[in-house]
């Protein structure tokens, strides 16, 4: 499966992550958890991120497999 993560760092430092497996938001900083916590309860925030996934992963993935397939 595809798995679509976006991370948000200030630097260097983690301090919220998106991960489409979770399918939410996971803070890992004070501020990280509380926009976490925010993001999470807006059901529109969390589709966009979702939809990302279905828009730029699969899409690309399919691309990328088949030129792997035309070369071998």
């Amino acid at each position: 499966g595809i798995e679509y993560i976006v991370s948000y760092v200030h630097n260097k430092v983690e301090h919220i992550r998106f991960n489409s497996t979770v399918g939410r938001y996971v803070g890992y900083t004070e501020h990280g958890v509380k926009n976490a916590e925010a993001w999470n309860s807006d059901a529109g925030f969390l589709g966009q991120e979702q939809a990302e996934l279905e828009r730029v992963c699969k899409t690309r993935a399919a691309i990328y497999y088949s030129n792997i397939l035309d070369k071998t």
